[in-house]
């Protein structure tokens, strides 16, 4: 399966991104995006999955050092 997920940040200090994973991502993850760190804090399926795609939207918070 891959999960193609929308990244949107809170706060929008970053436009976010969308990108092809193999595995899910999970609150309390931390995704690299650009140059910057940041954790998953939501995550919510858009549509059921379609053949071997999954939709997936994954609300961030920018990690501070």
């Amino acid at each position: 399966m891959i999960y193609k997920v929308s990244y949107v940040v809170v706060g929008g200090e970053h436009p976010g991104a969308i990108a092809n994973v193999e595995k899910p991502p999970q609150v309390g993850d931390r995704v690299k995006l650009g140059n910057n760190d940041f954790e998953v804090i939501e995550i919510l399926e858009l549509m059921p999955p379609r053949g071997e795609f999954s939709f997936l939207h994954a609300t961030c918070k920018m990690v501070g050092d």
